[in-house]
This record gives structure tokens, C-alpha cells and sequence, in this order.
């Protein structure tokens, strides 16, 4: 059964038209759900760029070194020279990656 029982027709000019398609490809949204979002007064965002889920797993994976890092040094008490030097260049790396991505 259909979770909306209500159907509406809608005629669009060819500059209204591709207007949507544009908004559709820009949100990832398909026309009926864009349309929808806009009718119920949604925000309606652009769609991340695809690399945003590489960044994000990068992201994860050297914040989970710094987590170990950060771990180890307070199991023992103390961080050497070493560990502070990597955790530093980690959260460069970071920052390297944020910025390529914007």
C-alpha cells in the first residue's frame, strides 16, 4: 500500500524543468522528494562532493592513531618526544586533508 495516497499533476515550462533536474543533481534528491522537501519547508542542502566519504575514512583512521597515541601515553603516565612529534604531524595531515577538500 502507498504511504501517500494523494497525487498531484504538475506542468512545468522547459526552463522550469531543467531548473529542477539542476536542483535535483545538486541535492541528490529524485524531483518528487526535492519537491516535497520544499513544500514541507526543509533546508535543502547540496549533496557532498563523493570525495567527502574518502576524507571522512582518512579522517577516522588518524584519529584512531591519535586515540592510540594518546592511549598508550596514559597508560605509561608520560608521552615521549616521539609520540607528541607524530600525534602533531597526524593532526597536520589532518588539516592538509580538510583543506584539499574545501
Amino acid at each position: 500500500m502507498r504511504t501517500r495516497p494523494r497525487c498531484i499533476g504538475l506542468w512545468l515550462n522547459d526552463t522550469e524543468y531543467e531548473h529542477l533536474k539542476e536542483q535535483s543533481i545538486t541535492t541528490g534528491l529524485n524531483a518528487n522528494a526535492y519537491i516535497r522537501k520544499l513544500i514541507m519547508g526543509e533546508q535543502i542542502k547540496p549533496r557532498p562532493p563523493d570525495t567527502y566519504a574518502k576524507l571522512l575514512k582518512e579522517l577516522n583512521a588518524i584519529g584512531n592513531n591519535i586515540n592510540q597515541l594518546a592511549y598508550q601515553a596514559n597508560y605509561r603516565g608520560e608521552a615521549s618526544k616521539a609520540e607528541i612529534h607524530e600525534a602533531a604531524e597526524l593532526v597536520k595531515k589532518m588539516w592538509g586533508l580538510v583543506k584539499e577538500a574545501i
